[in-house]
């Protein structure tokens, strides 16, 4: 089962997902890696930097904007997700290189623990 079946099997029915199923598409998909691919050139920096933070920052806006609305929960539940399904992982490290996604792990688990 690939992970899109995956999501509607366990998000159907929550606002989340109604969210999802009306604003979400290919092309913000290409959007979310394009922001991975930027924090994926901070990789040389803490998590904390105020540089990585303000990625965090846009791609949690991003996701709101394009998907559904991202909680801190959300965030932190998607930032666990990057790096505990090989998918996401795969995905993330296409875009910004290998260890973009624990990288990204980090970053957001400081993001949400700080705001």
């Amino acid at each position: 089962m690939n992970y899109a079946s995956e999501a509607k099997e366990k998000y159907q029915g929550t606002a989340a997902w109604t969210e999802y199923e009306q604003r979400g598409n290919a092309d913000a998909a290409d959007g979310l890696m394009n922001l991975f691919a930027k924090l994926g050139r901070l990789k040389n920096l803490s998590p904390s930097d105020d540089s990585v933070q303000s990625v965090v920052k846009e791609i949690q806006q991003y996701i709101t904007d394009n998907f559904y609305t991202c909680t801190k929960e959300i965030l932190a539940g998607l930032g666990k997700m990057y790096v505990c399904d090989d998918r996401f992982t795969e995905n993330i490290d296409k875009a910004g290189g290998v260890g973009t996604a624990e990288f990204a792990s980090k970053a957001i688990e400081v993001f949400c623990e700080g705001n």
